[in-house]
């Protein structure tokens, strides 16, 4: 099996120089919560002796309120598209417009997924010889793609263990809550503790306490600079050779080492949260509230602070995949007294995870497009409506694939009075790199708002800083997932994308050229014209996803296919359609 797209391993090789190229950064971070006045040392400037000019802002003062900052922070990650500014005014397009997008939308998903189909028939032999389809079970008659790792991965795990254990969750929670209310959250951290113990084994354990309890010493030190180079520090640790090697032999089968490696990867983000908001809020953070002299009460005080990260860090339904919850909001909510969900509310979710996850496996038993992507042959042999519906079956099974593991954990998070981040959103109505980061993972992002983009500047403080706090966000994203090389072209193509997008809208906000768009056209115009500039922009989100999901050789081969060779045959019907799927989007965020 090929687990070139595993998450969470780290290529050791870009460990050290992403280090280094973000050490610079801890030194902002690490004055974060306090008000301060920085002049920016002589190592940065020469670090970026190109921006040197333009660097023109030397002294900035941090807000003393973290929720303050994200709440004003004009993320280069923004609602819907970076080109919505203010200053446009969209309006409804006529009844029969929208009918038609809706239509040509719909009707080209499903004439493009029944191409890629006729390609997994024609070549069903070939492909059984080299990925060993699996015997269909879902779909009389038809065999099953099991090569994408991640969802064959979780549905092993689901079925032995991790569903059972979810469900145990549930009733010991609702059993606390009725009986023991004082005690529930001791209960259900004791109940996750021993969960993780029993599917990692106590070396296992062993591991992710020592992660905890590293985080939690450097942090009692109340600066985020040595926490955040001790979680990179920790993280990087994740592809030691000597350490892969070791832990593997703890267990008998590579998936348990799996669980482990990504068990420890969503750890280490809920680390770097409680020790930065230890940091910046050491009262809030851990310190009981009987007592009133904190040096007498040190020992007590950590104790404490170790019993709230122990909590917040294995807390079953979010332990092993998230989604991402910041140990702000997850300890506040927590302590709220439970809200009572109806049966009708808990069947109706149990009822669409199900769907979700038939409809997941339709698609692999219906089009065999991770094993097609895994060969550069079959890519190249695909006809251009079936190329297409390899891109959007693709990136739509991801998106479905996050829904079932992100809405069944959700749902077992609000039975606890929790507030779990919105489900991601259709991605057939995604029409920006700025819309695609706010909405899919919206934990994520909430996490990389509040601990990387803001401390670093975000919008508030120029250009230059919004270019820095959002490189290094993403630079980040590619570093926890692994910082191999696809990784870093996907990481670079968001990156300008996102700043090609917001670029462009402060063009057409301008002064000279604003006044000019809206005297020329009209506003059922200006709309249209920024559904072919996002249709544009979705090509290339498109092109980024790809890099991301199927590796170089998908990305390379599908530019070179569209963009290059076929930039006339197939760019363009491609741009329409992505036009239609743009406008369907417009109206989606309208409403």
């Amino acid at each position: 099996m090929n687990h070139k797209n595993l998450a969470f391993t780290i290529d050791s090789n870009s460990t050290i120089s992403f280090i280094s190229w973000v050490f610079w950064m801890l030194h902002y971070i690490g004055l974060y919560g306090r008000s301060a006045l920085i002049t920016q040392s002589s190592d940065i400037l020469k670090t970026f002796n190109g921006f040197r000019k333009r660097v023109n802002v030397v002294l900035f003062t941090y807000s003393k309120q973290p929720h303050v900052a994200y709440h004003h922070a004009t993320f280069f990650l923004s609602q819907g598209s970076a080109f919505m500014t203010p200053q446009w005014e969209l309006v409804s397009l006529p009844r029969w417009e929208m009918t038609a997008y809706w239509i040509l939308s719909f009707s080209s998903h499903l004439y493009s997924f029944y191409q890629l189909h006729r390609f997994s028939e024609e070549h069903e032999v070939s492909l059984d010889r080299e990925v060993q389809l699996e015997r269909g079970f879902l779909i009389w008659g038809f065999k099953k793609d099991p090569t994408d790792f991640e969802w064959s991965f979780w549905n092993e795990w689901a079925w032995q263990s991790l569903l059972w254990s979810l469900i145990g969750h549930a009733v010991l929670s609702i059993f606390a809550d009725n009986f023991l209310p004082q005690f529930r959250l001791a209960v259900i951290t004791v109940y996750g503790f021993l969960s993780a113990g029993w599917l990692l084994g106590v070396r296992g354990l062993t591991v992710l306490m020592l992660h905890l309890s590293i985080s939690l010493v450097v942090a009692q030190l109340r600066s985020p600079v040595l926490s955040w180079f001790c979680s990179l520090l920790l993280l990087s640790t994740l592809n030691v050779p000597a350490l892969q090697d070791l832990q593997r032999g703890w267990y008998t089968s590579e998936d348990h080492y799996y669980l482990l490696l990504f068990s420890t990867a969503v750890c280490s983000l809920r680390c770097i949260s409680f020790s930065l908001e230890l940091c910046w809020h050491p009262l809030q953070a851990g310190r009981p509230n009987h007592c009133s002299h904190l040096e007498e009460k040190r020992l007590e005080t950590l104790i404490f602070q170790f019993y709230k990260l122990t909590a917040y860090c294995f807390y079953h339904p979010l332990f092993y995949n998230g989604p991402i919850v910041t140990y702000r909001d997850f300890s506040e909510q927590i302590e709220r007294p439970v809200y009572k969900v109806s049966v009708v509310y808990v069947l109706s979710g149990i009822l669409r995870v199900c769907v979700w996850w038939c409809l997941a496996e339709f698609m692999i038993h219906f089009m065999y497009m991770h094993a097609i992507q895994s060969s550069e042959t079959y890519l190249e042999m695909l006809p251009p409506w079936a190329l297409g519906g390899l891109a959007l079956a693709l990136v739509q099974f991801f998106y479905i694939k996050y829904l079932v593991l992100f809405g069944a954990v959700s749902l077992l998070v609000r039975l606890d009075g929790l507030e779990p981040p919105k489900l991601p959103r259709c991605v057939s109505i995604m029409y920006s790199f700025t819309g695609m980061w706010r909405h899919f993972d919206v934990g994520l992002y909430k996490w990389l708002i509040r601990y990387i983009y803001v401390p670093l500047g975000g919008s508030r403080h120029g250009v230059f800083r919004k270019l820095i706090s959002t490189a290094l966000a993403f630079g980040f994203v590619c570093f926890w997932h692994g910082c191999h090389d696809y990784l870093q072209y996907w990481a670079v193509l968001n990156w300008v994308g996102v700043l090609v997008e917001n670029s462009l809208a402060l063009l057409f906000s301008s002064r000279p050229l604003h006044p000019i768009i809206v005297r020329f056209l009209s506003p059922r115009m200006q709309r249209r014209g920024l559904a072919l500039i996002s249709a544009l922009s979705t090509a290339f989100l498109i092109l980024s996803n790809l890099f991301f999901l199927g590796g170089i050789h998908v990305g390379r081969i599908f530019w070179k296919r569209v963009f290059v060779k076929g930039w006339s045959s197939v760019a363009i019907p491609m741009v329409a359609f992505l036009y239609c799927f743009a406008q369907v989007g417009i109206e989606w965020d309208m409403r």
